[in-house]
């Protein structure tokens, strides 16, 4: 859905949902300012059992001079546009409309009307409707306020940022021109005395593993900001490498998650918690997520308190005990035990630092499994693959194992990766510059089925790993160790049939 399609209707009503937080108020009040650039009678709604009495969100309000109204009757309008939340369901009130719209961020579990704008892998719905309004030309940093009310949702949404893994969302942080001191006077009035108390009391019943170094809480049902506060005091102890601090809330458990080695990512860690049960994500030393109630429950998992917290300590065990560990540089492959592949003919893209002025330069590749932060020198060619992903490569490897074309070159993937310098100094699609490229099978490649999970720190990046799970193919070719994904290693090579003699 577009927002230009909206401008059919000229009385629309823009509804958070019940008790609204940041997200909601100010995506709302962003598609208000657009509306109302179209001379459109609009307005800003809430509605519940109670009105809003968190101070930051009173805060932010006043300050911005948000015309949020709290209703509990509504005129039909012509047009009722729920935001952060989907019409008909159990957080919002059920008002009438001519017309109904959503914009959303949230899994869908009812259906939805057709003007529908539901995205449940971005972070905040300030991003979503961020990225309507670019597509309709709308700046909203020529509008006071906006920005940073935006930036804030998405703040509040993903636990200070812990919880981004989308890269939409990571553009809106790089776009927005924010006043930042507005931005600390919220954060400083997010914590009530009330929540002072549990996290306090949360820090006092605090568990340790001895062996894998980890620490866990459970704190009592807050706003889950505060499980972030109580994560990052858990970590400041010596002994303490990761931790998870959880509360048991009607819908789920929500969960925040902190590394402070390079062994553990958070985001990989989170997505290991909620692996069938719900979602996680983040980034490398904040992350987070849900477990939702009625998975755990098809699942089998005991929903009492104890059930809850012996399933979340047992989660961190098998995590640290079933995963091996492969520094790159140091491991020794045991080629005697891997199969020769060749690799199949098909199309990639190829772009050449030096044509866009940034060799001997280090960069950030944001793609759609996370930034890439790479130095390009002058003998590296960055690739895309098949499907998005992104990697470097040495100039003589890719004469060895790759040929160019006159095929046109097609990208297809959710995300476009984008080249940023590390200060944000230009931002370049790198689909302008990608030149297409057939892979040939000249050389054989030693692969071999993953049994385990296995963490691979290759030679390009020290402090990140990459991931192999069960059923993936660690790959061992004439320079280094890679992990393919089974998909992808399955689509891209085949297997060299030996001779029997």
């Amino acid at each position: 859905m577009r927002l230009s399609e909206l401008l059919r209707f000229n009385k629309i009503v823009i509804q958070c949902h019940d008790n609204p937080d940041a997200d909601a108020i100010a995506s709302g009040w962003a598609l208000y300012k657009y509306f109302s650039s179209h001379e459109k009678d609009v307005r800003l709604v809430y509605s519940g059992n109670m009105q809003i009495t968190k101070n930051n969100l009173l805060l932010m309000k006043n300050l911005f001079k948000i015309p949020l109204e709290y209703v509990e009757r509504l005129s039909k309008p012509e047009l009722l546009i729920t935001v952060d939340c989907q019409y008909g369901e159990g957080n919002v009130t059920k008002f009438d409309g001519d017309n109904i719209a959503v914009i959303d961020h949230h899994q869908s579990t009812y259906q939805l009307p057709e003007l529908s704008e539901v995205r449940s892998n971005i972070g905040s719905c300030c991003t979503i409707v961020w990225k309507m309004l670019k597509d309709e030309g709308f700046d909203v940093n020529k509008y006071d306020n906006v920005p940073t009310a935006l930036y804030y949702g998405l703040l509040t949404d993903t636990n200070n940022f812990s919880e981004v893994f989308h890269p939409l969302d990571r553009d809106m942080q790089d776009y927005l021109i924010v006043k930042s001191t507005m931005i600390r006077r919220f954060k400083n009035s997010n914590l009530s005395m009330s929540e002072l108390k549990i996290a306090g009391n949360a820090l006092e019943n605090s568990e340790y593993n001895i062996e894998h170094h980890f620490g866990m809480v459970e704190a009592q049902p807050c706003d889950p900001n505060i499980l972030g506060i109580i994560s990052d005091m858990l970590l400041e102890v010596h002994l303490i490498d990761t931790c998870i601090v959880y509360s048991v809330l009607d819908y789920g458990v929500k969960f925040s998650i902190r590394s402070c080695i390079r062994e553990v990512q958070a985001s990989e860690l989170a997505e290991y918690i909620s692996e069938k049960n719900g979602s996680g994500g983040g980034h490398l030393e904040k992350a987070g997520g849900v477990l939702k109630m009625e998975l755990l429950e098809s699942n089998g998992v005991d929903l009492s308190k104890e059930g809850i917290r012996d399933y979340i300590y047992n989660r961190m065990v098998e995590y640290y005990e079933s995963t091996k560990i492969i520094y790159g540089e140091e491991e020794e492959n045991d080629l005697m035990s891997m199969r020769s592949f060749v690799k199949r003919k098909f199309l990639m893209g190829y772009v050449d630092p030096e044509e866009i002025g940034l060799s001997n330069r280090n960069v950030t590749i944001r793609t759609y499994e996370g930034d890439v932060d790479v130095y390009l020198t002058e003998d590296i060619y960055i690739m895309i693959g098949i499907h998005g992903e992104v990697y470097p490569i040495r100039k003589v490897n890719f004469e060895r194992g790759y040929e160019r074309t006159d095929v046109s070159y097609e990208f297809v993937g959710e995300y476009e990766p984008t080249i940023k310098s590390g200060k944000g100094d230009f931002n370049i699609p790198l689909i302008n510059f990608a030149r297409p490229c057939l892979s040939i099978s000249e050389h054989d490649v030693c692969a071999k089925v993953l049994d385990c999970r296995v963490k691979l720190f290759d030679s390009w990046e020290s402090e990140k790993y990459i991931l192999g799970k069960p059923g993936d193919y660690i790959v061992a070719t004439q320079d280094d160790v890679r992990i393919i994904e089974k998909k992808y290693f399955e689509l891209m090579y085949e297997e060299v049939e030996t001779s029997v003699q």
